[in-house]
């Protein structure tokens, strides 16, 4: 494991297996880290394949540094573009959940960077989609007064979501504005998903531009999308997405 520290002053954990290229970059999701099982799942495919392959953890996740609760869309964003600095050469970003958001994001930025694009149930606008327009009159007060509310998870303990976090996301919402994505683009989604429904997979293809983008959707898969079939849907579609990169 190595760090680096961003220009923000962050200090980010990352492993970067070496190999051929284009960079395989997986970006997790939200308070997920690079010791997950899609993460290490990949990194043994790229070592076994002699791909080149870096995952690491957002600031207030995993290894890195920070607290969770005093991170938002913008700084993991910032986070994601020092980690692909490590790196030399056009990348294929791999984001899942949280991780397709802040991979559009970066794909906006540096285009000229990215050969090809792989989102894995992409939650883009999640914080106001999801979060902001689910919440109630009293959760929305209890955000206002105490500038933060606690969502309950079925992954652990219950999400703090803070003020922050829900006005950074409105500034850098991707589905508001032209998204153009010059490569090729594969999004994976699977029809049991609970926490990002099969509607924002279709916004997401319909709203984005780019001569090869395609939507496989899996049936009966959730959100995890982490059982052995799902797993090597994502490889193959990888492999695809490097071989017309």
């Amino acid at each position: 494991m190595q760090f680096i520290e961003t220009p923000q002053g962050r200090r980010i954990a990352y492993y970067l297996t070496q190999g051929n290229g284009p960079a395989v970059v997986f970006l997790g999701g939200f308070k997920s880290d690079m010791a997950g099982t899609k993460a290490v799942h990949l990194q043994d495919w790229a070592v076994r394949s002699g791909r080149a392959f870096l995952r690491f953890d957002y600031s207030g996740h995993g290894e890195s540094s920070g607290k969770f609760s005093d991170g938002a869309i913008g700084d993991w964003f910032q986070d994601a573009c020092a980690a692909l600095s490590v790196i030399n050469g056009p990348v294929v970003l791999v984001g899942s959940s949280m991780g397709g958001w802040i991979s559009l994001l970066v794909a906006r930025a540096m285009p000229d960077k990215i050969a090809g694009l792989v989102t894995v149930a992409a939650a883009p606008d999640f914080t106001e989609d999801s979060m902001w327009a689910g919440f109630d009159a009293a959760q929305r007060a209890a955000l206002d007064a105490d500038g933060q509310v606690a969502l309950p998870s079925d992954y652990g303990d219950p999400y703090i979501i803070t003020g922050r976090l829900i006005e950074d996301g409105r500034e850098n919402l991707v589905l508001r504005a032209p998204l153009n994505l010059p490569f090729p683009v594969r999004f994976l989604q699977g029809t049991a998903d609970a926490d990002v429904e099969t509607s924002v997979a279709l916004r997401l293809l319909d709203h984005a531009t780019g001569s090869d983008m395609r939507l496989t959707l899996v049936d009966g898969a959730d959100h995890r999308f982490s059982d052995e079939t799902c797993l090597d849907l994502i490889t193959e579609t990888i492999t695809t997405v490097l071989g017309c990169a």
